[in-house]
């Protein structure tokens, strides 16, 4: 199977994107193509993260992912904020799984 450079997945992406702002999964597919080598960009992650989640609150794999990357810049506060409210969303809606791991990431960070 044919894996396009990141730089052609990317560029589709975005013409996805503007096609449909509205879709998270867009958002959140670009925001994981910044956190491949060689252009890991922790910043463009996180901004791309904010979209995901400004489309769908309940996007639980954002906020682990957001966390991560915040992590990462040396913003281990705004990593448990972003956790706990993962965390909070993951329990509203039953999503034991998205709770387990939000939690030991969140356990990681202490």
């Amino acid at each position: 199977m044919y894996n396009p450079p990141m730089t052609d997945r990317l560029e589709q992406l975005h013409k996805l994107h503007a096609a449909d702002p509205d879709d998270a999964d867009i958002t959140y597919m670009i925001a994981m193509e910044h956190t491949k080598p060689p252009g890991n960009d922790p910043a463009a992650v996180i901004d791309w993260l904010n979209k995901t989640l400004d489309l769908d609150p309940n996007y639980l794999y954002a906020y682990f992912q957001k966390a991560k990357a915040l992590s990462e810049l040396g913003q281990a506060d705004a990593a448990k904020a972003t956790l706990q409210l993962g965390i909070q969303h993951a329990t509203e809606h039953g999503d034991a799984k998205a709770q387990s791991e939000l939690s030991e990431l969140m356990a990681s960070l202490t």
